[in-house]
């Protein structure tokens, strides 16, 4: 890409919170809002967790056509676009709920908008990087996490609880069977995905506007071919760094535990006391959630951030791990003497947040710190990124198997089990580069 002279400079303020809440609302939509969609609707464990975890491998493989986006229009091109293109998905996941075959229906075009989903974060990223110089890219870095968190508090908070008010609206009942609450859920639903339909289609117009570009297409004269071999040269230079085999199972292992337990918590805590579930509605879901969830994964990730910088990331890893598992105990709690008092659930959910914002922070910088410096920096950093989601989907793909094979209540116990390879690996693994001489190196 060449640059080209700036007419008029639009102040980042005006797209970059916008911009990066268009990125988290798909994905939360698609791997966290349709759980409780597909639950209420009377799909089965198995069903929600195998497929809506494969839909989500395009987040995974993203890396392997960012270079070919370069070859073609501009990054605000690729955004505004896939922001358009999501909009219209997600109506058509709306009025597919008026079929027979919702299901396939929907699935299969939540696995379009996964695809559209991942290539908007390519090119919004390129767009920050591209548009911002260095001081301004760690000015509106906090925007940039804080907004697109607040998608995730309006998605998973806010929308999941108003498609629980909707529902009694519309003459739902919590103890009334699915099959007699079936049209009120899916009248619902409905509002809800025209909602998430709405808001990506006025983004879309939005950044059409505001979104700055000054960047050209790149008129060098490049095949598609050629992108290919320097895609191929970037993988083969990240499998010859040192430990790298060691680091490839320690990214994996690390969410093990999670990967089997992010698809069934939701559904665990929407499903009936008979059934070992915790029975809440979606609107204090949606509350738990969004609200006080939210603000434990927020005030978590502050915390680890201190508590990391303080005293080095090769001394607190293991740490940092620990808290990450640490709230499967409390799922497990939850699971053998399902409460019926909300604040003791809401502790439950706080923790796991809590522990998820803490814990997360030894994995990203981990791989920031030991697995991305290089000649390919960054591209490095999202191909383990990708390794680490496909370390996420693939328990994931198996959750709902065994949380209907085994119950919630010995699932979590095997949840617990499942953690022990995390916690060793973590605590033998060796550091390429020692973070405690990076102070004296400066």
């Amino acid at each position: 890409m060449k640059k080209v002279s700036k007419e008029k400079s639009i102040n980042p303020i005006a797209w970059v919170p916008t911009a990066y809440f268009a990125m988290g609302l798909p994905f939360i939509a698609v791997n966290l809002v349709s759980t409780f969609m597909f639950k209420d609707l009377g799909i089965s464990d198995t069903q929600i967790a195998f497929w809506t975890s494969v839909i989500m491998l395009p987040w995974t493989l993203k890396f392997l056509w960012s270079p070919f986006l370069e070859m073609y229009r501009t990054k605000k091109f690729f955004v505004v676009v896939t922001q358009l293109l999501s909009g219209l998905l997600f109506g058509i996941v709306a009025l597919s709920l008026n079929f027979d075959y919702f299901f396939a229906i929907s699935i299969s075009t939540m696995a379009v908008i996964a695809l559209s989903g991942a290539t908007h974060d390519i090119a919004c990223d390129g767009v920050y990087m591209a548009e911002l110089s260095p001081e301004d890219q760690a000015k509106y870095i906090g925007v940039q996490g804080a907004f697109y968190n607040i998608a995730k508090l309006v998605a998973n908070g806010g929308l999941v609880a108003a498609a629980g008010m909707l529902a009694e609206h519309f003459g739902a009942s919590e103890g009334a069977s699915i099959q007699a609450n079936m049209p009120a859920y899916k009248e619902a639903w409905m509002i809800i995905f025209i909602i998430i339909s709405a808001l990506l289609l006025l983004l879309g117009l939005y950044h059409s506007k505001v979104l700055p570009s000054t960047q050209v297409p790149n008129q060098e004269k490049r095949s598609s071919a050629d992108v290919a071999k320097e895609l191929w040269e970037v993988i083969k230079n990240f499998f010859t760094k040192k430990h790298i085999f060691y680091y490839i199972c320690f990214i994996i292992l690390y969410r093990f535990a999670e990967g089997f337990i992010m698809k069934i918590a939701p559904l665990f805590l929407r499903s009936s006391r008979d059934i070992g579930g915790l029975g809440l509605s979606l609107t204090e879901i949606g509350t738990l959630n969004g609200v006080f969830g939210s603000a434990a994964f927020v005030l978590g990730s502050l915390l680890a951030g201190v508590y990391v910088s303080r005293r080095g990331l090769k001394k607190t890893l293991f740490t940092l791990c620990c808290v990450f598992n640490f709230p499967f105990v409390a799922y497990t709690l939850l699971a053998i003497f399902q409460p019926e008092n909300l604040y003791l659930i809401g502790t439950g959910i706080v923790i796991e947040y809590f522990g998820y914002g803490f814990g997360f922070v030894g994995l990203t910088l981990f791989m920031m710190q030991q697995i991305a410096p290089g000649k390919h920096q960054m591209s490095h950093y999202a191909f383990a990124s990708g390794i680490m989601n496909l370390g996420v989907m693939l328990p994931g793909m198996m959750s709902g198997f065994f949380s209907d094979w085994l119950g919630y209540e010995r699932f979590f116990i095997y949840v617990l089990l499942a953690t022990i390879p995390s916690l060793l690996i973590t605590y033998f693994i060796p550091f390429t580069y020692d973070d405690s001489k990076k102070e004296s190196n400066r």
